[in-house]
Parts: structure tokens; C-alpha cells; sequence
């Protein structure tokens, strides 16, 4: 196991980047702890695998350092780091057993075969192929394949940190579950480093104790699954993370108020910022609800759809023009005409140029 730390680590695919738009991978300082659960999460092309594999050493950046445990290991080809990489397609070997598929990574390192079969055995047990040891590996389904994946990347002692790159996308989806929450398992069993790089937002939430949002090549917020959902850092991360995503709307600072649709918001001990640059609100629709009136720091709304979600309702309204986005519980009233709206001053934020003021 390692501490990683990445020191002004940046990468372009083409020669002498100029501009941003020229790095896959904008500049960036991270660490992640010895023994933690990361996760990299945002959409395609963001940057993710680029970053997992340079940390991997499948891949040299253009710029920056990677260290482990204060050595540097830009230079290193994989096979020195010692890490362990789970990809999205199950690599197995088909024609040898799911022993001989565990056991394969050992016995190339030269293990005593005692040590090889008491270490099997053990990882077995945790990922539930116990009962298939003997079986051939290409008889299995895509679930079983990527246990063994998994089982590879845990036998060995001298692994640094496990990847797994998208490692669910083929799984069905009742099994996906399943399998998160035996990851999740196994993680605070051995309390190996592991990076978990994906594009869904409940696999990152429920497997990460950490999560690093990245969109178009940058990082722009690690925290924990509360972190990314109470306080967004940027107006990416309330768009992505949540479902409903957050609500963003164009506002304007005026006589030291936050104005939306020409009504002042009531914002608590932040207060407002000052003017420049493109000024946004953001509030999830947890945060918005349903006032019984007219009065401070509400907004005049027109109901224009409602959408049954089993324990509440997602009420669509338009606000001068503007969608707003609230979650209502079951059973209560919905008026169609003469709504009014109300944020919750203590989870409502303003954004310029979608990174958060205060």
C-alpha cells in the first residue's frame, strides 16, 4: 500500500500544448492516503482514464511528478509500481481454472506454492468463488469473470494500490449492486489503496470515502458524497451529482441583494457578492420548497408538471421564465396557479462563472 501524490501532474496527447484546450489533463496537485477508497468520477472524455493511467505508469505525463510514498515513480514502467488494474472488460485467462487464474500472479513472482494456495483460498472466500475454484474460467458469466479480476489485484501482498477502471460497465445491472457493495466490503477488510474511475455517480458515492470530480481535463472538487451534495464547489458538480440535478439561475446583485427574476433571495450569513463577471444561483431541489404565501425572499411560480417518484412528487415550476426543479412529499397539495417558492437560505449558494463566491 501507498500514500500517491501527484505534484503538478498535467498531460497532452499532442506536442508543445499552448493553450488549455491543448491538455487532456490541466494542471493538478492531489494526494491520496495510504489505505484509502477514492473515486474518479465525471463524464467521458474528462480525463479520468488518462490520469489512472499515468498513475499506473501506462502512460508518461507531459508535465509534473507521481510519487509513492515520496519516491518518485514517473519513470517507472508498471511492473515496478506493483499495482493492480481491474478494467472494464474481465481479463481472465479461459483456459485455466479460476485457482489458476488467482494463483497466476504468485506463482509468477516465484511464491512457495504453500503460500500460494493459503493466499487463493483466503481471497476466494472473500469474493465468493470458493464453491468454483475447480471450474474453467471461460465457463463463467461477465460477474464471475471480473470477480477474478478482482481476486488477482487482492492476492498479492505487495500491491501499492488497486485501479479499476469502469469495472461494473458490463455487468447486468441487478448484479451491480452486489458487487459495489462486496467492493466496499472487501476495502474496509484489507484496507488497500483503491481508485475507482467511472462516470456514474452512485457507484462513485456509494464505493468512495473521497470522490474527485473532473470535467474537461480538471478537477474541480474532491470531497466526500455529503461535500459534493451539500456544497458544490462549481455548478458542474451540482448538475451532475444528484437527480434531480442542482437548480442554477442567472441572478444579479443589486443594493447588496441577490436578485432572481427581480425578487431579492434571503441567503442567510453569506450574503451577496460582489457584481462582475456571470453571477448564478444554485440550490438542489431538496432545498426548495413549497411556501404557504407571498413574502421575503419568495419567488412567484407557475406549476408545469409533476412527476410521481414513489415517496414524493418532482415539481417542475416556471418562474419568470426560468425552470426551477423541487421535490415535494407525497400527499401534499400542489397548486397549479398562484405557487410560491422558497429556498432554504443555509443550502443555497452564488456562483460566478460556476465556482461557488463564499
Amino acid at each position: 500500500m501507498a500514500r500517491i501524490l501527484l505534484e503538478g501532474l498535467g498531460h497532452a496527447y499532442r506536442p508543445d500544448p499552448q493553450t488549455d484546450d491543448d491538455w487532456a489533463l490541466k494542471r493538478l496537485d492531489l494526494e491520496w492516503e495510504d489505505g484509502g477508497a477514492y473515486a474518479l468520477l465525471g463524464p467521458s472524455g474528462c480525463g479520468k482514464t488518462t490520469l489512472l493511467s499515468i498513475i499506473s505508469g501506462l502512460l508518461r505525463p507531459t508535465a509534473g511528478r507521481v510519487l509513492f510514498d515520496g519516491e518518485d515513480v514517473t519513470a517507472l514502467p508498471p511492473d515496478r509500481r506493483h499495482i493492480a488494474q481491474v478494467f472494464q472488460f474481465p481479463v481472465v485467462y479461459d483456459t485455466m481454472s479460476v485457482y489458476d487464474n488467482l494463483a497466476f500472479p504468485l506463482r509468477n513472482r516465484g511464491v512457495a506454492e504453500r503460500e500460494v494456495d493459503a493466499r487463493v483460498r483466503e481471497i476466494a472466500g472473500m469474493i465468493d468463488l470458493t464453491h468454483m475454484l475447480d471450474r474453467r474460467a471461460s465457463g463463467l458469466t461477465a460477474d464471475g469473470k471480473q470477480k477474478i479480476s478482482l481476486g488477482r489485484g487482492l492476492v498479492r501482498s505487495d500491491v501499492n494500490a488497486i485501479m479499476f477502471d469502469e469495472p461494473l460497465t458490463v455487468i447486468d445491472p441487478h448484479l451491480k449492486w452486489q458487487l459495489r457493495s462486496k467492493l466496499k466490503e472487501l476495502h474496509q477488510r484489507v484496507r488497500t489503496t483503491m481508485i475507482y474511475v467511472t462516470h456514474d455517480q452512485t457507484e462513485a458515492l456509494t464505493f468512495a470515502d473521497k470522490v474527485v470530480v473532473m470535467n474537461q481535463g480538471q478537477v474541480v472538487q474532491i470531497g466526500t458524497p455529503v461535500d459534493l451534495f451539500e456544497r458544490p464547489n462549481h455548478t458542474f458538480v451540482g448538475h451532475f451529482i444528484g437527480s434531480p440535478g442542482m437548480n442554477v439561475l442567472p441572478c444579479e446583485v443589486s443594493s447588496g441583494r441577490v436578485h432572481v427574476a427581480g425578487r431579492a433571495l434571503d441567503l442567510g450569513t453569506s450574503g451577496a457578492p460582489e457584481a462582475g463577471g456571470r453571477l448564478e444561483v444554485g440550490v438542489r431541489p431538496e432545498f426548495v420548497s413549497l411556501a404557504d404565501g407571498e413574502g421575503e425572499g419568495r419567488l412567484p411560480a407557475r406549476i408545469v408538471k409533476v412527476s410521481d417518484a414513489g415517496r414524493y412528487n418532482v415539481v417542475e415550476a416556471d418562474v419568470e421564465g426560468l425552470g426551477v426543479k423541487l421535490l415535494v412529499a407525497e400527499g401534499v397539495e400542489i397548486p397549479g396557479e398562484g405557487a410560491w417558492l422558497s429556498f432554504d437560505p443555509e443550502h443555497t449558494a452564488v456562483y460566478r462563472d460556476g465556482w461557488i463566491t463564499g
